[in-house]
């Protein structure tokens, strides 16, 4: 299914960082939090990202004109309503280049996957470069300074053998960041969201106590 939306060349100089995410309901973070809190007082000079803001990037889409951020909104209203909500859960963790420690993402893979290639169909027709790099799917965590070889490897050890409750992704989320604006920390908002699976009548059951 292709969706109508183009990018035009009288779009305002003025832009905000944007990306398409699934975000772990607050019971699966509180889960997580809990087992993570220990690494907040050992490791108070990384970069945390706050538990409100915890997400799954399908697509980073970098800046964008801020005139371009509203021709996302009905193609990605109309894909997420044509989908089903993956059932996932956060599991096991790692790290990146030792410098992002993050959570890892268990569950309907394969359905996340379809979803995130919808999402990025989507940008793709309204005329938005992304980058080609492979979807692997996680919750970043915390960021640590350059130097620091040990930290990120220290907070994902402890969350190896975590194992979260599974729960339905039910809604998907067009997000705007502050990212390198300034030196403080991470902030993210919702520019919109909506909820999966609505045309189809793809009702997914209840997430496991």
């Amino acid at each position: 299914m292709r969706y109508e939306c183009r990018v035009t060349e009288e779009t305002s100089p003025a832009t905000v960082r944007v990306f398409i995410a699934l975000a772990p309901p607050d019971p699966a973070k509180d889960e997580l939090a809990r087992v993570l809190h220990p690494a907040y007082a050992t490791h108070p000079q990384v970069r945390w990202n706050r538990v409100e803001d915890w997400h799954i990037t399908l697509a980073f889409l970098g800046a964008l004109p801020l005139d371009t951020v509203p021709l996302l909104r009905p193609p990605l209203a109309a894909l997420a309503a044509s989908r089903p909500a993956p059932r996932l859960a956060l599991h096991g963790s790692g790290t990146f280049d030792e410098r992002v420690a993050w959570s890892g993402i268990a569950g309907d893979l394969d359905g996340l996957h379809r979803l995130a290639e919808g999402v990025r169909a989507v940008v793709h027709d309204c005329g938005i470069v992304l980058e080609h790099r492979p979807l692997r799917p996680h919750l970043t965590l915390a960021r640590v300074r350059r130097g620091d070889h040990t930290s990120a490897g220290e907070i994902a050890a402890l969350l190896t053998e975590f194992r979260g409750r599974t729960w339905p992704a039910e809604r998907l989320h067009l997000v705007g960041s502050n990212a390198g604006s300034g030196p403080g920390q991470l902030r993210y908002r919702d520019i919109e969201a909506w909820p999966l699976g609505t045309a189809t009548g793809a009702a997914a059951p209840p997430a496991r106590p």
